[in-house]
């Protein structure tokens, strides 16, 4: 039996079946700095919400995830605080999920 890596996980290529078995997303060291980066507010609060929540959950993020966070990153420094207290609902209901594990850190 002999696996081969084909980007969307590993394949097995065992008498020409292509079977795919998920593989944890990895993420590139330069990119989890960029994100460090992307999280150092002006808000101090945020900065630490924003700061343990990448230390703590981020490398456990599949891509649609991870590409939720940078959507709010993108937001204002107040309007991403106001979601994270609750003080205001998202406008995006996909975006629930990943602002629910941003306040339990």
């Amino acid at each position: 039996m002999k696996k081969q890596e084909t980007g969307f996980g590993i394949q097995d290529s065992v008498a020409g079946r292509g079977v795919l078995y998920p593989e944890p997303c990895l993420l590139d060291p330069v990119a989890l700095e960029r994100v460090r980066w992307r999280c150092r507010r002006g808000l101090l609060e945020l900065d630490i919400v924003l700061g343990r929540f990448v230390k703590q959950r981020y490398t456990m993020l599949n891509n649609e995830q991870r590409i939720i966070f940078d959507e709010l990153l993108d937001l204002p420094d107040t309007e991403l605080w106001d979601l994270i207290t609750g003080k205001k609902e998202p406008a995006l209901a996909h975006q629930r999920v990943v602002l629910e594990w941003l306040k339990e850190v």
